[in-house]
């Protein structure tokens, strides 16, 4: 029990596993690599898709940290090192595409979904049959023999 307690206790203490898995890239001033991390989870691993270029373990990922890195360095702002990204591989790379003409589907698309499903659900109530109307007397004893037989 005790063993199993030191384990949990460690796991959560652990900062977050990044997929910096080797030392020479992190950088040397604090301060600018935090910027990098930053930048890098703003930005999509172009082979994983569903994770930031900073989580993620591919070769191309590593790649991307040591130009996010050597772009921090050199001075440029977080919207340069975006916009260079950009120009190179589209908006794609990032994580959060901008709200425009050409993502208007993609941002709409849960509210057009929501839509569509409200309008299914209205469209059939409507088509649903309302109440029979009450038996007759003749049904009612045509249906009181077949319940005596």
């Amino acid at each position: 029990m005790k063993r199993t307690a030191v384990v949990l206790l460690c796991t959560l203490l652990a900062a977050p596993a990044f997929a910096v898995s080797d030392p020479t890239e992190l950088l040397p001033d604090r301060t600018q690599e935090q910027r990098a991390e930053a930048l890098g989870h703003q930005l999509r691993c172009l082979v994983c898709q569903n994770e930031s270029v900073e989580e993620s373990n591919a070769d191309l990922a590593r790649d991307l940290r040591r130009i996010i890195r050597q772009r921090v360095v050199t001075g440029d702002s977080d919207q340069q090192v975006i916009d260079w990204m950009v120009a190179r591989y589209g908006n794609f790379i990032r994580l959060r595409p901008p709200f425009n003409a050409i993502t208007l589907g993609l941002w709409g698309a849960p509210a057009i979904a929501l839509l569509a499903g409200v309008a299914a659900a209205l469209i059939a109530a409507r088509r649903r049959p309302s109440a029979p109307a009450p038996l007759t007397d003749a049904e009612r004893r045509r249906l009181a023999d077949l319940l005596k037989s």
